[in-house]
């Protein structure tokens, strides 16, 4: 990882990145180093940025320093713990209980994938842990981390390549 690249989200909420501070959203269960499918619980540790996605029929493709691509309607994430395709991308329809990429709303606009339960899969570790758009008031999310959207290209443009969650 690139000297720099590294983003601290620290016990305030807030996330520190190359001089900046932003404030975040987290998972409505808190943190926890001990994550499980469903806690609403942000993963304690060291998170690397994946890729990013995004809604080209929405803005342009971000500046990152990972790949990206844009989300189709077809797009979802499987967050079905019984299912082969467990926190992982797939195509919809799909039999397995998933989550929708490309949505009504804006928070998935813009997606940092991170690398959570990833490097092998764990089934039951929790699923679909993202980086993506606040939502108004910054309520909590189902475990990911949400920046305001001006606050998340900055960081991404900025060569962000990972977060590291504290306990």
């Amino acid at each position: 990882m690139r000297q720099g690249s590294m983003g601290q989200l620290g016990l305030d909420g807030l996330l520190r990145f190359q001089g900046g501070i932003y404030r975040c959203a987290i998972g409505k269960g808190g943190r926890r180093a001990d994550k499980r499918e469903g806690d609403g619980a942000t993963p304690v540790g060291l998170l690397p940025l994946r890729r990013v996605l995004y809604r080209a029929d929405r803005l342009a493709p971000p500046r990152a320093a990972v790949p990206s691509a844009p989300v189709a309607p077809d797009d979802g994430w499987c967050d079905d713990t019984t299912h082969t395709d467990y926190n992982t991308q797939i195509r919809l329809p799909h039999p397995a209980r998933h989550e929708e990429l490309w949505r009504a709303d804006e928070i998935y606009d813009v997606i940092g994938v991170l690398g959570w339960n990833d490097a092998p899969v764990a089934r039951g570790r929790g699923s679909a842990i993202f980086l993506h758009l606040a939502r108004p008031g910054f309520s909590p999310t189902e475990g990911c981390i949400a920046l305001e959207r001006r606050d998340l290209l900055r960081v991404l443009a900025e060569g962000l390549m990972a977060i590291e969650v504290m306990a």
